[in-house]
């Protein structure tokens, strides 16, 4: 199976107001495979966001690398310039944003902003044969009327229309790779549904790989191959769909699936994981999930706990599994 996107030890973070640093992504190792999604899920403040624009290189002001590297297809995207990264962006790569009201130019056509998108890109290409490339992309997003829609704004576009719009400008050039941040959590559940088979139907149909970041469980497993469940910066678990949701090992992954809500639970109240998320000021140099664990030790808080194999196709970083304890929900 063929590596297209790949972090290796990668730990990036912010400078504070005072000039203080603070880590955030602490020692990222993963990986997405060709023709293959990757979910990232986790609460708000995770990281997840951060990991994605990490791989755009769109990063805030304040944020700086402290070692590692981000390949795509091989080469590090760290070493690249910006002239470089203009041209990977929105043609290697494509980023769907989560809201498209902030993304979208409100003042320029929807159909002027994805053929200026072609454009770029494919500058010998006419102006006529990028204006039918946009007319194409918008039906193959399930635009009705996709020739007349060319020349609405996007005030005029529904919620799900303009995240329609989005994602068909995201793909017009065919990219390898596809990140999705968040792209139905505005929606409601049945826009959802639509957006997302129309992602399936994407990818399926493109080849492309897709990396989906989300808060959302359900959109995990409705979409992604393989997932990497975060915590405060941290990787804590990861493999195969399957594997996480059959038999999640790491506490945390196991208050995410716990806080999920059944029709068994009617009378029961939500599950909650006690304590809350730390703010990057407050991280421990250990496993960062310490203060919420039951199965917390003394050496949890003062090293990153190793990384273990549970099967072939599940990993998962805890001290109290690597030193023999079994784990379960």
């Amino acid at each position: 199976m063929t590596t297209i996107l790949e972090f290796e030890n990668y730990r990036m973070g912010f400078k504070d107001d005072e000039g203080v640093q603070h880590n955030l992504l602490d020692d990222l190792s993963i990986k997405l495979e060709k023709n293959k999604a990757l979910g990232i899920v986790g609460e708000s403040g995770c990281g997840k966001s951060m990991t994605s624009l990490s791989v755009m290189r769109l990063l805030p002001p304040a944020a700086f690398v402290q070692n590692g590297r981000i390949l795509f297809r091989g080469e590090n995207l760290l070493e690249k310039s910006w002239e470089q990264m203009e041209d990977i962006r929105g043609n290697d790569i494509s980023m769907i944003f989560q809201e498209p009201m902030t993304a979208l130019n409100p003042v320029m056509k929807i159909g002027k902003q994805i053929s200026e998108a072609v454009l770029l890109h494919n500058p010998k290409l006419s102006k006529k044969k990028a204006r039918l490339r946009a007319i194409e992309v918008l039906e193959q997003v399930s635009i009705p009327n996709a020739a007349d829609r060319y020349n609405h704004y996007p005030h005029e576009f529904s919620g799900g229309m303009r995240q329609r719009a989005m994602i068909a400008m995201a793909i017009v050039n065919n990219p390898a790779l596809l990140i999705a941040d968040e792209p139905t959590t505005a929606l409601d559940v049945t826009i959802q549904a639509q957006i997302l088979d129309i992602m399936k139907q994407l990818i399926k149909d493109s080849n492309s790989s897709l990396l989906m970041i989300t808060h959302n469980l359900g959109i995990i497993a409705d979409i992604c191959d393989e997932v990497v469940v975060m915590y405060a910066g941290q990787a804590v678990e990861r493999g195969t769909v399957k594997a996480i949701f059959d038999a999640p090992m790491h506490p945390y992954t196991c208050g995410l699936m716990k806080a999920i809500p059944t029709t068994k639970s009617e009378k029961k109240p939500l599950y909650t994981i006690p304590g809350t998320v730390p703010t990057v000021s407050q991280f421990k140099s250990g496993c960062r999930f310490i203060d919420r664990c039951d199965h917390a030790m003394e050496l949890c808080g003062k090293k990153r706990p190793p990384l273990c194999s549970v099967s072939d196709d599940h990993l998962l970083y805890c001290w109290k599994y690597a030193e023999g304890e079994e784990l379960s929900c």
